[in-house]
């Protein structure tokens, strides 16, 4: 019979309060016999005797411990304590340690602080599976959970700067316009596939692999961007179908009112982007009188200077969330998406089901979210979304500086304070994203020296010097917490955006410059292509046969299917010709076919 890995107790020895025996010891004093007073407080007498011996040997001293207690224990109740409080500080700014790292950090530290444990950690360099697993049973706040994937843009720009920064925005237009909740819009896109991830299923106990059938091995992917109100209303969804060209038919069996537009990539683009809002006007009534605020994501195609004219023109009032941060400050993205993509695999299960042996395609998404989106678009969830945001109701201390861990990592000074710290001590600004570094634990009974620039070095020259009961024990001594480098001054990448109100006309017109600047870029590189490339050499539908056009004959060359000119096409980009009129086109509207037949002739 195997030994349990827990004794269980018999008897309630050794569990009773201290304040009994010190009721037991009173009567002892009193006159009263060891026995009596003992079997009248519920005591063993023995036990008794020892507390009465306790506290005779110390004068009296009533501080004096009884029950049984852990012989060999590595670390006591207040260092598992800062230890409990270490981890979870790791988990709360997105660096949690595995299991594996817990149990190297515990060995660390009885190196550290001189500490005695068992031979098997010396052995292996780590603490062993019974410690941890009691450990965690003795810290009943600590479990071990699966991380979720968090890209580190988002973990680091949802600080309390960028934050106060969109919530002054919100205020300034709520104040200047008065908007109600049913003229407060969010709009956003989600990707709906033709390959659902399937629902659990009950299938047989044991069997290796159980599986479900999908339309295809990849899906094609349909863009929906919706838009809801703070009163939990949503317009019809607007299709963005992979399609050279839309037509109507596409949405015929989505959701009342649905619309549509494509494109080849099937993304939301510049001019996909100006069809959405002609159809959100349509549904919203937007006037002069009657404003519409709109909050979305600084994603490209919203911020194009035609979707800004537009907005401008038709009283919709446009403000931006702060980059990468939309995954706590977008309603949308807070209550809808999550129920919405569950209801979705759900409803494309189903609809395996009813129609066996046959694949799905986009023409079928219409549909598919016409039955899933009654069950998750529902008042309440809408309405939660902008709670839980603190857009409506307004409430811009929402969020607690445990949101803000995350961006922990990436507290440091700016460049220019660290390049003026040459003359003097840096100066830190004054802004949540630039607070002064924490202090690491340092020795109890010492001080940090004037130049703290080799602070690791002393505390590590003290710690030989002291005895190490005089230590402040912390892991963050072993295994400092995570800490950016110094940033550096760089104009590569994208203009770094922010939350922007970008329908006032200061930052529309620096949205137009910035739009012109880029078309002159781009139509000198074009006119230096030209006069550099002479002839350019095209793929044609034999790839090993090549077409030269002529200069004159680029001007007058333009694409069967999208009519944009040779000119314009952008470097190394490919066209095809039609096998029987011989017209040409981009391969990319053509989707790639070695022997491509245009429509027109396919027709005939």
């Amino acid at each position: 019979m195997a030994m349990p890995r827990v004794r269980q107790r018999k008897t309630t020895r050794g569990r009773a309060d201290l304040s009994t025996y010190k009721q037991a010891y009173e009567d002892v004093k009193a006159g009263s016999s060891l026995r009596t007073a003992a079997e009248k407080n519920g005591l063993n007498h023995c036990s008794l005797l020892r507390y009465v011996r306790k506290r005779d040997a110390t004068g009296g001293d009533e501080n004096q411990e009884m029950g049984y207690k852990a012989h060999n224990r590595v670390f006591n109740q207040e260092q598992e304590r800062e230890l409990s409080k270490y981890l979870i500080r790791c988990a709360d700014i997105y660096f949690g340690l595995t299991k594996k790292d817990v149990m190297k950090l515990a060995y660390e530290l009885t190196v550290k602080y001189n500490l005695s444990r068992p031979r098997t950690w010396d052995n292996k360099e780590m603490a062993g599976e019974e410690w941890f697993r009691m450990f965690m049973k003795r810290n009943p706040e600590l479990s071990v959970r699966v991380a979720q994937a968090t890209s580190l843009s988002r973990a680091t720009s949802f600080n309390r700067s960028n934050v106060d920064s969109f919530y002054d925005n919100l205020a300034t237009v709520m104040e200047r316009y008065k908007f109600e909740p049913q003229n407060i819009y969010n709009v956003d896109e989600t990707g709906i596939t033709t390959v659902q991830k399937p629902d659990r299923i009950v299938a047989r106990r044991g069997a290796r692999q159980v599986g479900s059938v999908t339309s295809a091995e990849r899906g094609t992917l349909v863009t929906v961007a919706f838009a809801v109100n703070a009163i939990g209303n949503a317009i019809p969804p607007f299709f963005v179908f992979p399609r050279v060209r839309y037509q109507d038919h596409f949405v015929r069996d989505g959701p009342i009112g649905s619309a549509g537009s494509a494109n080849p990539s099937g993304w939301m683009q510049d001019e996909t982007f100006i069809h959405f809002l002609e159809h959100f006007k349509k549904h919203t009534n937007p006037s002069s009188s009657h404003k519409v605020l709109l909050v979305l994501d600084n994603h490209y195609s919203h911020i194009h200077i035609n979707a800004l004219d537009f907005c401008k023109t038709n009283s919709i009032v446009m403000l931006s969330f702060p980059p990468h941060c939309s995954h706590k400050l977008q309603p949308l993205d807070q209550s809808v998406f999550g129920p919405l993509k569950k209801a979705i695999n759900s409803t494309c299960d189903g609809w395996m089901r009813s129609h066996p042996g046959k694949t799905m395609s986009i023409y079928d998404i219409p549909g598919i979210l016409a039955t899933a989106m009654p069950l998750v678009l529902t008042q309440s969830n809408i309405e939660a979304g902008f709670r839980v945001t603190g857009i409506v109701p307004f409430n811009r201390h929402l969020f607690t500086e445990l949101d803000f861990a995350p961006a922990f990592v990436t507290d440091r000074p700016n460049p220019v304070n660290a390049i003026e710290a040459a003359d003097g001590p840096i100066q830190y600004t004054n802004t949540p994203e630039d607070k002064t570094p924490p202090q690491s634990p340092s020795i109890l009974t010492c001080e940090l020296p004037e130049d703290f620039s080799n602070a690791d070095l002393f505390v590590e020259q003290q710690t030989t010097n002291i005895p190490h009961t005089l230590l402040l024990f912390s892991p963050e001594i072993v295994r400092p917490l995570p800490k950016a480098p110094a940033r550096k001054l760089t104009n590569r990448g994208r203009k770094t955006r922010k939350s922007t109100i970008y329908t006032d006309t200061p930052e529309k017109e620096e949205i137009r410059k910035e739009h012109e600047n880029r078309l002159k870029r781009t139509k000198a590189k074009q006119v230096k292509k030209r006069l550099d490339g002479g002839r350019i050499k095209r793929n044609a539908t034999n790839r090993n046969k090549t077409h030269e056009l002529s200069s004159s004959e680029e001007e007058d060359c333009y694409c069967l299917v999208c009519m944009s000119a040779y000119s314009k096409s952008r470097p190394r980009e490919k066209w095809i010709q039609c096998t029987k009129c011989k017209i040409w086109a981009h391969e990319e509207c053509t989707k790639g076919y070695l022997s491509y037949v245009c429509h027109n002739c396919d027709s005939e």
